[in-house]
Formats: C-alpha cells, structure tokens, sequence
C-alpha cells in the first residue's frame, strides 16, 4: 500500500523539531502540495526550515509562521497564510505540546499546570475551532490529535501533562463524533520518543527506557510521523475517532509505566 498526500496542505503545529518536523518531512516526501509549520520562537523556525530543506524538502512546498500553541489569533492568521499561500488546509495535525509541571499533583506548581493545560488542551480546540470554520465546514478534511501514552494510563510525575493528553485523547474521539463524515479526526498516542520533550525520559537512560518496551527500544520522530501521515491520508478514509497508540507495545502488551 502506497501512503500518499498528493494534491493536499497540511498545516503542522510545533513543527520546529521533533514529530512535528518530522511529520512535515514526510507529508512533502508523501506528494503534498504545501505543509505550513508553526512554532512560537521564529529563531526555530528558521533552524527548521534550514533542516527540512538540506534533508530535501523543496522550500516552495514549505511556509513557516511563527504562532502560539494557545493563542486564536494567532492560530486564524496561520490557517489564513496557509490558505492563501496554498489553496487549501486539508489537514491540521495539532502537535505543539510543553510539560513545565512535572511533579506530584498534591504538590504541582499551580501557573505551570495552567500553562501546560493551555497548550495542551485548548490549544487543539483552538486550531480546530479555526481550521474547520476557514476551510474544512466546506470542503472537508483529516485532523490528527498528538495524545501520548500517559494520557491512557496513570503514571508517576507527569500527572498534569497526562491528564491533558487524556483530555487530548477525548476530545479526539468527541470531535470525531461531531464532525463526521466530512471530516476525520484520530490521535496518536506516542510512548518515549527521542525528542526534546520527552528528554527527561531517556537521556542518560536511554537502554533502560527501551527496555520498558516491549519491541526494546524507544521511539524515534519518524516512528510517530509515520503513523500521522497515515491517519491523514485517504489510506484511513473509514477511520476517524480512533487513539492510536504508538509505542513500541506499552499499552498493547501491558507492560509498567514507562514515566
């Protein structure tokens, strides 16, 4: 089966690194017409850009704006550029994420969590809200959620930053519902992936991590990119309100916790 984007735009949140930059990647290596990346510090955009285009992206097929996670002015100006420059938005794969409030719930810094709640979960409804009413209402569409493993089970330390991948993981499958048929909307639940994000889980441990899954080692950007290219192409057109996890057999065999 031969995954391909041909003739679509896509619009990636968090896009400066990581599944984002990855994600990106492959949706131009896939045939898509446009992808617009967005991060909220230029200076990584810039960083991006540069990559993506030694790795061979063409730099036509590429726009990179600077915007916040949270913000809806911020996410109505990006939609529009895409459109404008493009001709469409087809796709919106809400990435961006942050965790500044690691630590035990009872203890939690109350302005980290609201910070990581902000971006973590109104931020997907904010880019929904203007992706489906500037284009999507009318012509359709494929959304794909970033949720993660810690917001399908419990798990140590990261209790705010999984309860708003578990709220990721709902509104994934209550959008679904409201949406459908012209639009699909599906999530990813990545395990331990080599990202900055995630550093914490696996610098300076990284084979005691990959032992925590079962298929031994932990993830790489490309293994998420992969599974969201998937989810955005017409390769899943009987799929929406779906939350897959990816990685490396956590959930599907039932192992510890990871965090």
């Amino acid at each position: 089966m031969d995954v391909r984007l041909d003739g679509k735009v896509a619009l990636v949140t968090g896009g400066s690194r990581g599944i984002g930059q990855a994600t990106a990647r492959l949706m131009l290596e896939s045939g898509a017409e446009g992808v617009t990346i967005t991060s909220r510090k230029p200076d990584n955009l810039e960083g991006s850009v540069s990559a993506l285009m030694t790795a061979g992206v063409p730099g036509d097929r590429l726009q990179a704006i600077a915007a916040r996670a949270d913000d809806p002015a911020d996410a109505e100006r990006a939609v529009a550029q895409t459109i404008e420059r493009f001709g469409a938005c087809d796709i919106l794969v809400n990435n961006a994420g942050t965790n500044p409030a690691p630590g035990p719930l009872a203890t939690v810094d109350l302005g980290a969590v609201d910070k990581t709640w902000s971006v973590n979960q109104r931020g997907p409804l904010i880019w929904c809200q203007k992706v489906v009413r500037q284009w999507m209402a009318d012509h359709g569409g494929s959304i794909v959620n970033v949720s993660s493993v810690g917001g399908l089970r419990p798990a140590p330390i990261l209790g705010a930053y999984n309860i708003s991948k578990a709220a990721v993981a709902f509104f994934t499958q209550q959008l679904a519902s409201e949406l459908a048929p012209s639009i699909r909307v599906n999530a990813v639940a990545p395990g331990v992936v080599r990202t900055r994000l995630a550093g914490s889980l696996w610098e300076g441990r990284e084979a005691e991590a990959g032992k925590a899954h079962p298929l031994g080692r932990i993830g790489e950007p490309d293994d998420i990119a992969r599974a969201i290219v998937f989810l955005a192409s017409d390769a899943a057109s009987w799929i929406t309100g779906v939350v897959l996890p990816v990685d490396g057999g956590v959930i599907g065999a039932g192992t510890t916790a990871i965090s």
